[in-house]
């Protein structure tokens, strides 16, 4: 299958200037103006699509279904560690999650459509800055949702995908229903009295009583999920103090939940804030508890992984992935828009394995040819109305997977 405008050579040299130049969340304007002035002669090009992002809309002849395809912009906060020529150029960023791929393989999914437009319907193409989302911040796809270039509107499918080091190069993972897990993030402020460490009894120690609760909520979490329920939790940061010498009078610690299933995110988050507010209050000890990033799952629609399954075994080997991931991505909020896929781009080979979110993050580049090609075909396939409502036959059973390559996705770093 031929790539069009400037084939495979083209979309090397375009990942790796991305993954030369990264970019943080919603600074991300060199970015925006390489990729804009490649799209430019596609079609419409928005820009300021939250901040730094861009929509590219491209028409067929006829009006028909409507697809959008997103992929997100931002970098990550790590040094890259690899010695390659293309490796970052901006110490302490890089594009560690892949980020760089979904771009190159969005733009090449344009340059087929726009070098062969589609007789009916019409595509929209996301760029999304701010996928990475630290403790209290603002995710790029909610603000994208606010933009009146989306606003109000409905798409017949939402299609992405994710580069996952778990899979070789050649192959594309499908969830059968969740592709992502939900997060929730917290933070525990414990508030105690400052005293000179030589009389601790005048003092309320604010680090003893984090580091009880810290504890305490391992334990807590572990013994109210049951055997079944995949579960993620996580405390990755903590700090306080101000003097080796001084009881300290504040402390604090971050960390995520990470969930499948409704209830037991509803039954565990109850179960976290009341064991940190419990522990604080034996210890007497002030405590201020905050949710933020509340993130739904990411859900792929039963209509799109059956099409999923039925157009792309001819291009790439279609790996039924039977155990979803704790991973999160704001690609869930997107699922406002209309029916989603959200699927898993192999990448490991010559170069890759490295897990998401390392310094020593790479891809065999190999992955941009079937990551366009996939997403291609799934794209034309909805604009030629050929989705349809799943048939037994259409989506794997478990007994048809039990033979798939490694689904552990687990052992991947988090991907946001």
């Amino acid at each position: 299958m031929e790539l069009g405008h400037d084939g495979v050579e083209g979309l090397v040299r375009l990942r790796r200037q991305l993954h030369r130049h990264p970019e943080l969340r919603f600074t991300e304007h060199q970015t925006a103006v390489t990729l804009a002035e490649k799209l430019q002669p596609f079609g419409r090009v928005r820009t300021g699509i939250a901040g730094t992002g861009l929509l590219l809309e491209l028409e067929g002849a006829l009006p028909g279904p409507t697809v959008l395809l997103r992929a997100d912009m931002d970098a990550y906060p790590v040094q890259d560690a690899k010695t390659e020529p293309y490796a970052s150029t901006n110490p302490g960023v890089c594009h560690a999650c892949g980020h760089d791929v979904h771009m190159t393989v969005a733009y090449g999914v344009a340059a087929r459509l726009a070098a062969t437009p589609p007789a009916r319907g019409s595509v929209a193409v996301l760029f999304q800055p701010a996928e990475e989302i630290p403790f209290g911040e603002a995710s790029g796809a909610a603000a994208a949702l606010l933009h009146e270039a989306l606003s109000g509107r409905r798409f017949d499918a939402v299609l992405g995908l994710h580069c996952w080091p778990d899979l070789r190069v050649g192959t594309v993972g499908v969830d059968r229903h969740t592709a992502m897990a939900a997060k929730d993030a917290f933070r525990i402020e414990v508030l105690g009295q400052a005293a000179h460490a030589a009389t601790p009894a005048l003092g309320r120690d604010a680090i003893l009583g984090l580091s009880g609760i810290v504890n305490l909520l391992h334990a807590a979490v572990a013994r109210s999920r049951n055997a079944d329920e995949l579960v993620a939790f996580n405390i990755g940061t903590i700090s306080g103090g101000a003097s080796q010498s001084q009881v300290a009078a504040y402390a604090e610690a971050t960390g995520t939940l990470r969930t499948l299933d409704e209830g037991t995110r509803e039954r565990l988050k109850v179960v976290i804030e009341r064991v940190a507010r419990q522990q604080a209050a034996a210890l007497d000890l002030g405590v201020r508890f905050t949710w933020a990033n509340e993130m739904p799952p990411v859900r792929n629609a039963a209509e799109l992984v059956a099409l999923a399954h039925t157009e792309l075994p001819d291009l790439v080997e279609v790996v039924d992935l039977a155990v979803p991931p704790l991973t999160t991505d704001d690609f869930a909020l997107l699922g406002a828009l209309g029916p989603s896929l959200y699927v898993k781009l192999g990448v490991t080979g010559e170069r890759g394995g490295a897990p998401l979110h390392s310094g020593s993050f790479d891809v065999d580049e190999r992955c941009l040819e079937y990551g366009v090609n996939a997403l291609e075909r799934l794209t034309r396939a909805v604009l030629d109305g050929r989705l349809t409502a799943p048939t037994i036959a259409s989506v794997p059973t478990p007994a048809a997977a039990a033979d798939d390559t490694d689904t552990d996705t687990d052992s991947a770093a988090v991907a946001a």
